[in-house]
């Protein structure tokens, strides 16, 4: 597909390198020649200097015969008013970012509307849900939802001391009464599809998949839950701490948040009845500890700097506290943010990339199902994808084990009828039916893709 992205900063270029890889022509934005210069030099990408609200730029730019639109600079307005005109001049799909809360909380949908937008982008907003789902089981690293909570997939780390080292993945599930499956496992760099012979090892990244209350009643079992975070403690009063601390509230949360700002102390204080806001260093180990670290149930960095979340989560690890979460937009920085045991990283980067490459999938589909879901995950080694099931795809009613399947992958649950299915050799897939797969080598757009022809 031919995609245009106008913004070449941060998100822009991490959307330009993801939608490459996945095969599109894509077709670069924006009105610094340098950052034009720098995304032709590491992308097989076209690059057209100019701003994205210019009608000639966007011809230019082969506008008329764009698949996907996608205004992601810093301003709002910027974004909204270059994808009006991008949908006049015949873009077929077109992709706001808008982050500020004034647009998103009154007049978001108005907006979509009337300006013809496809979809519009909120990272912040989308990073602090990421989050608030992590708080509510803080065992867990990371967790994806799939068609309305009624199946979840979630990423666990095994501890030293972990009951399941040196168990083998078919006596763990003989021995436990919940219905799961381990469905990849991370091994330093190496993500592997186990099947039960596999055996588990201390420091292993584990994801599972399973019904909400299944995945919570293995955890018990296993003694890895922890209650859910009520006290939590923000360093950042950015918009990704906004949302975070407006979601927490709403459940009866107590939510502290601290910033250097006061400006922005003042319009959190305002915006938020009902946190505590404090003006202030949060580098500063003093402020903290006055603050109650060490009173809190979870501790969220989310400052600008990765640097400055990183070594900030770490002391706060250091002092115990039981959840500690960090925000990571810099790739490099994530294994060594592992390295020092911080092992719930967030990352809106990703996350929006997620949602930009799950959309321009759903775009290829073809008449056997569609991709309804796509997230990234171990650490962005593989993928889980959800696909809706269609009448014409070929292997309707056909056993699981009698499908011959590409190696490095699983379908790893069946939701039918809101009911989630762990499924086995014997299960079947039907009409009106949602897959969801695990791949760790494919690139997939159609659910028939993950038989070998």
């Amino acid at each position: 597909m031919k995609i245009i992205i106008v913004g070449c900063g941060k998100i822009g270029k991490s959307l330009i390198s993801s939608l490459v890889k996945e095969g599109h022509e894509v077709v670069a934005i924006d009105k610094k020649e340098e950052k034009v210069a720098e995304v032709i030099n590491i992308f097989d990408v076209i690059g057209v200097c100019g701003i994205g609200t210019d009608a000639t730029i966007l011809s230019e730019a082969g506008v008329e015969k764009a698949d996907i639109f996608i205004a992601v600079t810093g301003s709002d307005e910027l974004n909204m008013l270059s994808c009006y005109i991008a949908k006049t001049l015949g873009a077929e799909n077109t992709i706001a970012r808008i982050r500020d809360r004034a647009y998103n909380e009154k007049s978001l949908g108005f907006l979509q509307q009337k300006l013809g937008l496809s979809m519009s982008i909120n990272p912040e907003r989308f990073a602090a849900q990421d989050i608030y789902n992590v708080l509510k089981l803080p065992g867990a690293v990371h967790i994806e939802t799939f068609s309305t909570r009624n199946f979840e997939f979630i990423e666990i780390i095994l501890k030293e001391d972990s009951p399941l080292h040196n168990v083998k993945i078919m006596d763990l599930r003989k021995q436990q009464k919940a219905n799961f499956l381990i469905c990849a496992v991370q091994r330093g760099e190496k993500v592997y599809i186990p099947d039960g012979n596999f055996v588990l090892e201390k420091g292993d990244k584990i994801a599972l998949t399973a019904a909400p209350t299944e995945i919570l009643k293995l955890m018990r079992s296993l003694k890895i839950t922890r209650k859910q975070a009520r006290n939590v403690m923000i360093l950042g009063g950015s918009r990704t701490g906004y949302y975070l601390a407006k979601m927490l509230l709403s459940s009866g949360n107590s939510v502290t948040i601290i910033d250097k700002d006061p400006e922005r102390c003042k319009e959190l204080d305002e915006a938020l009845p009902g946190a505590t806001v404090i003006l202030g260093d949060g580098a500063q180990q003093e402020l903290l500890l006055e603050e109650g670290l060490n009173e809190m149930d979870a501790f969220i960095s989310l400052t600008g700097m990765d640097e400055e979340n990183i070594l900030i989560s770490y002391y706060a690890s250091s002092q115990n506290v039981p959840k500690v979460i960090t925000k990571v937009n810099r790739s490099e920085f994530i294994p060594i943010a592992g390295r020092m045991g911080l092992d719930t990283i967030i990352s809106p980067r990703r996350t929006i990339t997620d949602v930009l490459v799950r959309y321009a999938r759903a775009l290829q589909n073809t008449v056997g199902s569609n991709v309804e879901k796509l997230y990234k995950i171990m650490d962005g080694n593989a993928e889980a994808l959800m696909f809706n099931v269609n009448q014409d795809f070929k292997y309707n009613n056909i056993p699981l084990k009698d499908i011959r399947f590409k190696k490095n992958l699983l379908v790893a649950g069946i939701l039918r009828n809101r009911k989630a299915i762990v499924p086995t050799g014997n299960d079947v897939i039907l009409p009106a039916d949602k897959v969801v797969i695990i791949s760790t080598e494919h690139i997939l757009y159609d659910l028939e893709d993950i038989v070998e022809e």
